[in-house]
């Protein structure tokens, strides 16, 4: 009788482990995606610092930018856990508003993201030749400074330094140099790596965008997303907190670590 009533509510069937098999299979899917995830941040240490050539991350990294991105990110979190608790109350009106907001704000990191791609692929150096603050410079700033000495008042020169081409002109009464240096996964080994971890995960994201945006719509249907199967929605607030982590540790070790010398 015990096992007639714990297979009619399917979300509690008894289990060899005790915890439902749905819930167990995703478990086990996330500690295999922790593998995967853990072997991009290897590779990307490992060949941190090995690009012979430049652009180099602090080169076209924005910190307050990505910040930004990364607290919208964590909040997705809190309001998906508002969504869950609003479902497990049987306030569908409210678990609909806060899931919502979790898919707004999953969609605003992926364009705050394809944003960041965007500039690192069309990143220009600028630099003025007076700048006071040259010793502060990178060293693809000071790669570029370098073809000032060729500069003319009043005309615009064209100066090859290594792989990059400089314009040097005069702007504002100022001696200015100027290259195109963007950042691919073909362009050097931090490219390859940094593109590989972020696409990768910008990938489960979407993912995720995806099977939060299904749950909201289906909660519209009789019988689709309520209280008692409220697991459907367990599962999905699982992977979207686990996506939410891998995030912190790559704003950390590929953001942070690659741009202040303090790490």
């Amino acid at each position: 009788m015990a096992q007639v009533t714990a297979a009619s509510h399917g979300e509690h069937e008894a289990t060899t482990t005790g915890l439902n098999h749905r819930k167990m299979l995703m478990w086990a899917f996330l500690g295999s995606d922790c593998m995967f995830f853990g072997s991009l941040i290897a590779t990307y240490l490992v060949y941190k610092g090995k690009s012979k050539a430049g652009p180099f991350p602090e080169d076209v990294f924005s910190i307050p930018v990505t910040s930004v991105s990364t607290f919208v990110l964590l909040m997705s979190s809190m309001s998906m856990v508002l969504a869950y608790a609003a479902l497990t109350r049987g306030n569908m009106k409210a678990f609909r508003i806060w899931l919502a907001s979790t898919v707004i704000m999953g969609a605003t990191f992926l364009a705050f993201q394809t944003f960041e791609f965007y500039e690192f692929a069309n990143h220009e150096v600028v630099v003025e030749c007076n700048d006071p603050d040259a010793a502060d410079w990178t060293d693809l700033q000071a790669k570029v400074g370098s073809a000032c000495g060729s500069f003319v008042a009043g005309e615009e020169t064209e100066v090859t330094i290594g792989e990059y081409t400089v314009k040097v002109f005069e702007e504002d009464g100022h001696a200015v140099a100027e290259t195109t240096a963007g950042l691919t996964p073909r362009t050097n080994l931090f490219g390859t790596t940094f593109f590989t971890l972020t696409g990768f995960h910008g990938a489960h994201v979407t993912l995720g965008v995806i099977w939060l945006l299904s749950l909201f719509f289906f909660s519209f249907r009789k019988g689709g997303v309520t209280p008692k199967r409220n697991l459907d929605v367990d599962l999905a607030a699982l992977y979207w907190h686990f996506v939410d982590v891998v995030w912190i540790v790559i704003f950390t070790v590929v953001y942070l670590f690659g741009v202040f010398q303090g790490f």
